[in-house]
């Protein structure tokens, strides 16, 4: 883990260009981040992914473990720019249309209630804390679904983005877990 500046515009400039060396040294990171999952994390009814934007490490290898053991997948779709993401049921290889920011979505296909959702991110701490691109997007979503009720966050990452403590704010949504190339942990709850 490094340690980090407090500014957020700053450290997001730092943390994806850590990214991608950390997509360029590691390119079967995926893979091996899905191996890893399948003994740690328990069952999922559904589960939702996102669609590997830049260097952002792929989810679909550990939707696709996933999936083998019985749970249904899904991706976001952004309907609005100031809301919460929705989710659409979604199976590998349907065809996918660019949604309100230009991100390959479902189109028309059933809603979707993940109890897992697998979440991109610039950097995080092992008490849970999240560096997203800014825009606030997987915050509103996390906070509308754990208030309609229980799900389970997962960071997914390269190791190299792990970082000592993220500065958090009020609104910021918590990790349940991290799973990197190199190991899965669940968040240590402490006072943020």
């Amino acid at each position: 883990m490094m340690s980090e500046p407090t500014d957020k515009t700053l450290l997001r400039r730092q943390m994806r260009q850590v990214r991608r060396m950390a997509a360029a040294a590691a390119p079967d990171a995926a893979v091996r981040a899905a191996r890893l999952s399948i003994d740690w994390l328990p069952a999922f009814r559904c589960v939702a992914g996102y669609v590997a934007q830049g260097s952002e490490i792929d989810p679909l290898p550990l939707m696709r473990r996933l999936a083998e053991i019985g749970a249904a997948l899904a991706l976001p779709v952004a309907e609005v720019r100031d809301g919460p993401l929705a989710f659409q049921a979604w199976v590998p290889g349907q065809s996918l249309v660019p949604d309100a920011f230009g991100v390959p979505a479902p189109s028309g296909a059933p809603a979707a209630t993940p109890d897992l959702v697998i979440v991109p991110l610039l950097a995080f701490d092992r008490s849970g804390g999240r560096l997203g691109q800014g825009a606030g997007h997987y915050d509103r979503t996390l906070a509308a679904l754990r208030a309609a009720g229980p799900v389970f966050a997962l960071g997914l990452a390269y190791a190299a983005q792990g970082l000592d403590r993220l500065p958090c704010e009020p609104h910021d949504q918590p990790l349940d877990a991290i799973l990197t190339e190199t190991q899965f942990f669940p968040v240590a709850r402490e006072e943020r």
